[in-house]
């Protein structure tokens, strides 16, 4: 907010305004670039709602500082081309930091979104300080190895799951992971000395599908990330929905089954019980346990070696057992995502996480259940897909999440 003026300053103000207004228009410059990839001035231009000349002045602004090169010119045009522009993918890189129960994955992605630098480490989100200042190591020891000076960094983008609270920087399924209620963003930037923004898994997900994916030019949208727990990202009016807390989307904790299995949340029969890529895998050793036939009965000296990797194989080959529990997990989750769609009205569901593997097993059963427990109004235009990002739309995401905080919310 600007300050209020006395008759003093009113001409320093005025020349502040100015400086506002057109530091806003590199950023929308910058975002534009970001977002649609080269462009010409005339288009710039008309998406700044400026005149050509100011928007030459803003490029040549950008291209002075390294934010933007010229990539030739457009083709087929009769008379002189005009020249394109597009962000420079040298320099002013996210570091994207993918941290979940699997391990933590580091990228860094220049501006094209191009990962230029990539390390992991087999060692999983704990909720634990100790495992703060793992990150704080892991970020230094990649930007060594990699050859990447700090200011080449922009910001930070950091994905977990759990109920992440952006404004405060909080993560209340892993509290321990800072001091209590302190900031956790604001606890790594200190000693990353890195601007810092913290993002939901499945936020990031349905992020990287709306800006990137399935969902890109889709008002309304929503994202299922079946993963070891299931999570929904809801995209209202183009942008993601993270409701009063940012915990919105816990498609995982509704109560299904007054009767069922208890949930790790603490809750009885939640739809993470029954759908999950855990709930699922524990369902099939039990079944290899009882004696069905089926190719998993190979491992039934131990059964706790069978992954989800196992059941999808078994599946695609076939196997009627795993294409029993494939389909019945679809189903669950398609009575889930029938509350959903009726809540939201979207016209897309993306499948994405581990569980996309087995597409058709699971976007079938999904669509038996919707067709079968959604009005038809709520179905008729609604297109159900998995994702074509190859498991891509999560570090997309993240990383469209900084800069888009770094580009318009800054």
């Amino acid at each position: 907010m600007l300050p209020l003026l006395t008759p003093d300053d009113t001409t320093d103000a005025k020349w502040s305004v100015v400086a506002y207004k057109k530091n806003q228009k590199v950023k929308k410059a910058l975002l534009h670039l970001y977002q649609e990839g080269p462009s010409t001035l005339a288009k710039l231009a008309e998406v700044l709602h400026t005149s050509i000349p100011s928007a030459t002045n803003i490029v040549d602004q950008l291209v002075e500082e390294g934010w933007v090169d010229t990539i030739g010119t457009v083709s087929g045009n009769n008379g002189r081309r005009p020249v394109l522009f597009r962000l420079n993918p040298v320099g002013h890189y996210v570091l994207v930091v993918d941290s979940n129960t699997h391990g933590t994955r580091l990228s860094v992605v220049n501006l094209l979104r191009e990962i230029i630098f990539e390390c992991s480490d087999d060692r999983t989100l704990e909720d634990t300080p100790g495992f703060s200042a793992l990150l704080v190591s892991l970020v230094n020891d990649a930007l060594l190895e990699a050859g990447i000076a700090k200011s080449d960094i922009i910001g930070v983008g950091l994905s977990l799951p759990g109920l992440i609270d952006s404004r405060h920087g909080l993560n209340l399924s892993y509290p321990n992971l800072g001091l209590p209620g302190q900031s956790l963003t604001n606890w790594l930037e200190r000693h990353w000395k890195l601007p810092t923004f913290m993002i939901n898994d499945t936020k990031a997900t349905a992020l990287g599908e709306h800006r990137f994916g399935s969902g890109r030019g889709k008002q309304h949208a929503l994202a299922i990330n079946i993963d070891w727990g299931v999570g929904l990202g809801i995209i209202i009016n183009g942008e993601v929905f993270q409701g009063a807390s940012g915990f919105a989307g816990e498609l995982g904790h509704i109560q299904v089954n007054p009767n069922g299995e208890l949930c790790y949340c603490g809750k009885i029969g939640c739809l993470d019980t029954l759908t999950s890529a855990s709930s699922l895998v524990r369902r099939v050793q039990q079944g290899v346990v009882a004696g069905k036939t089926t190719k998993l009965a190979m491992y039934s000296s131990d059964p706790g070696q069978i992954t989800i990797n196992h059941v999808v194989e078994a599946a695609d080959q076939g196997d009627a057992f795993a294409i029993d529990q494939l389909h019945e997990t679809g189903y669950q989750l398609g009575k889930g995502l029938a509350i959903a769609v009726t809540l939201f009205n979207p016209e897309i569901i993306i499948v994405d996480g581990v569980l996309a593997e087995a597409s058709l097993f699971i976007t079938n059963s999904i669509r038996q259940a919707i067709n079968k427990h959604c009005l038809s109004g709520f179905r008729d235009d609604l297109t159900i897909e998995v994702t074509k990002l190859n498991g891509a739309a999560k570090w997309l995401g993240t990383h469209a999440y900084v800069i888009e905080n770094l580009f318009v919310n800054s």
